[in-house]
């Protein structure tokens, strides 16, 4: 069992999981397909990882020496897998809450024979804050979080300075965080908070383009077709 952190070692970390905090997910009950229920039974104990309180090691988690990017929701999987299948030279985790999204992207992982993913179900600020150590990040990917678009829930929103500081924190130099957002208003929020963290440096003059690695999505095209806008974000670690 792991001991808890000291009050020492609790202020020398970015952000302070001991504290109260708004959660930026609600957890829903979602019903699990029968091919899900099967993946979660069969492939979940070689492709999930338990949370801990203790830092991984990657080169054991993945039986090699290899850049590791980290996704941040990764929903019902399709963009996780395509990136992963797209870069089999990197090392992916992708950490999700909901258990048909795990369920749906196990699947693609036996689909796709796909062996540089794993998977973390659990609340991703106490995956980052306890089990990724400082600088051992190539890269990280947040697409389309949940926007919390009223105005009183919008302090539930995940890209916030205290959590943007802790992703720096976790990204090797010269890594990346990569962030998108269909929604205008979190766009700007997003703009505002990555170019305050002074470890972070814009690669573009404000928005990106979109990388050639990330897909668009079935309701990305659906949106686009009715005028609605989408916005990526490119920040580099300095």
């Amino acid at each position: 069992m792991t001991e808890p952190l000291n009050p020492s070692a609790r202020r020398a970390l970015p952000y302070d999981p001991t504290e109260r905090r708004i959660r930026s997910f609600v957890t829903r009950m979602g019903r699990l397909s029968d091919g899900q229920a099967r993946a979660l039974e069969t492939l979940a104990p070689r492709y999930c990882l338990p949370f801990e309180k203790s830092v991984l090691d990657l080169e054991k988690t993945f039986g090699r020496h290899a850049p590791t990017i980290l996704e941040i929701g990764t929903g019902m999987g399709e963009t996780t897998a395509h990136i992963a299948a797209l870069i089999p030279d990197t090392n992916f985790i992708g950490v999700e809450v909901h258990t048909p999204g795990i369920g749906s992207l196990l699947k693609m992982i036996d689909e796709q024979s796909l062996s540089n993913l794993r998977l973390i179900q659990h609340d991703a600020v106490e995956v980052v804050t306890h089990q990724l150590a400082p600088a051992s990040l190539a890269g990280v990917h947040v697409f389309f979080p949940d926007p919390w678009h009223k105005a009183r829930h919008q302090k539930r929103r995940l890209i916030q300075a205290p959590f943007v500081e802790l992703l720096a924190s976790r990204i090797a130099v010269g890594g990346y965080l990569h962030c998108a957002t269909d929604w205008e208003d979190y766009a700007v929020q997003m703009l505002d908070v990555l170019s305050s963290n002074t470890s972070l440096r814009n690669t573009a003059e404000a928005y990106a383009e979109r990388p050639p690695y990330r897909p668009v999505t079935k309701f990305e095209r659906r949106g686009l077709r009715l005028g609605h806008g989408v916005w990526d974000l490119v920040f580099q670690r300095q």
